[in-house]
């Protein structure tokens, strides 16, 4: 390969020796002064700059806040809810017992959500404060409502024992009463008894009575007495009398045998008794000779309404 020449005819240099200086043609390099050691740009500062920083006063660093961290509100939504238990149970007379649990917890957590809400801890203090008013409420309001219940079920009370009270001197008024009609329906030959349709009722003593042949109900040794009853209608209205035969019982309770015989002398009352009308009945009874010294006469007019009445005294 051919080299080519300049037009001027000079010789082209060696790039080789050219690209060497030599040391009396490399003009003289300047002093350079040293390079300060690295610096940690994170130390504090030191000198001057230090002492000029020290003079200025530096707000306090709040704590870091993590985008993922929320305030919590449950335990004021907790006082929220409970206390709105409290309440509708302290409404109800019944639930009244157990409205004040749900009330006091909603205090408690009230109080809780509120210093939780003082440390930044909880968002908002509303459902704390909420809570904690309406457990308050819920608290005076199941003692409320315990007042009235324990009132009322006095009153009940009260008026039960009162009605028992009044119950209970109207039985006392009643066998009282029952014992004076009793007594009353209790007596004498002789004596009148008015039945409360109107009858007055009147048996006489006991006469002897002497059956006859041909008599029926008499044992031979018995002794034989006629039973004379009086009745008179005292009222304005006619008056049955569907029961007009007595009964007869010996001195020893045993009932005495009902005579009949042919003499006519028998008269048994029966059919209505007229307003201010008397009727009068004759029965004949037989006695054992041993039970005759005391009589007792049964009579009513009408066994299906009125009791009773007893006429008893010696036979003599």
């Amino acid at each position: 390969m051919t080299t080519p020449v300049p037009p001027d005819g000079s010789p082209i240099p060696d790039p080789q020796q050219s690209s060497r200086p030599s040391q009396s043609s490399q003009p003289a390099q300047p002093s350079q002064s040293p390079q300060p050691p690295d610096r940690d740009p994170w130390a504090p500062p030191t000198g001057p700059a230090a002492a000029a920083q020290g003079t200025l006063r530096t707000a306090p660093v709040p704590p870091p806040y993590y985008a993922g961290a929320r305030p919590n509100n449950g335990t004021g939504i907790t006082a929220l809810v409970l206390g709105l238990v409290g309440i509708v149970l302290g409404l109800f007379l019944v639930l009244f017992w157990v409205a004040w649990l749900p009330a006091l917890l909603a205090v408690i957590f009230g109080g809780v959500g509120l210093g939780q809400a003082k440390k930044g801890l909880a968002g908002t203090k509303a459902m704390a404060l909420s809570g904690l008013v309406l457990g308050v409420l819920g608290l005076l309001l199941a003692m409320g409502t315990g007042v009235v219940a324990v009132v009322a079920v006095k009153k009940v009370a009260d008026t039960a024992h009162a009605k028992a009270e009044e119950l209970n001197e109207k039985v006392k008024k009643d066998r009282k009463s029952a014992a004076a009609a009793e007594k009353a329906r209790h007596l004498a030959f002789g004596q009148p008894y008015t039945f409360d349709n109107g009858l007055k009722v009147t048996v006489a003593k006991p006469e002897p009575f002497v059956p006859d042949e041909f008599a029926h109900g008499h044992a031979k040794g018995n002794k034989a007495v006629q039973i004379t009853v009086t009745v008179v209608n005292t009222g304005s209205d006619r008056v049955p009398v569907e029961t007009g035969l007595p009964n007869v019982n010996d001195a020893d309770g045993a009932s005495a045998e009902l005579v009949i015989d042919g003499s006519g002398r028998q008269k048994v009352i029966t059919g209505y008794v007229l307003p201010g009308k008397t009727v009068v009945g004759k029965y004949a009874f037989s006695l054992p000779s041993d039970a005759a010294d005391r009589i007792e006469v049964e009579f009513t007019p009408d066994v299906g309404e009125w009791p009773d009445a007893y006429w008893s005294g010696p036979n003599s």
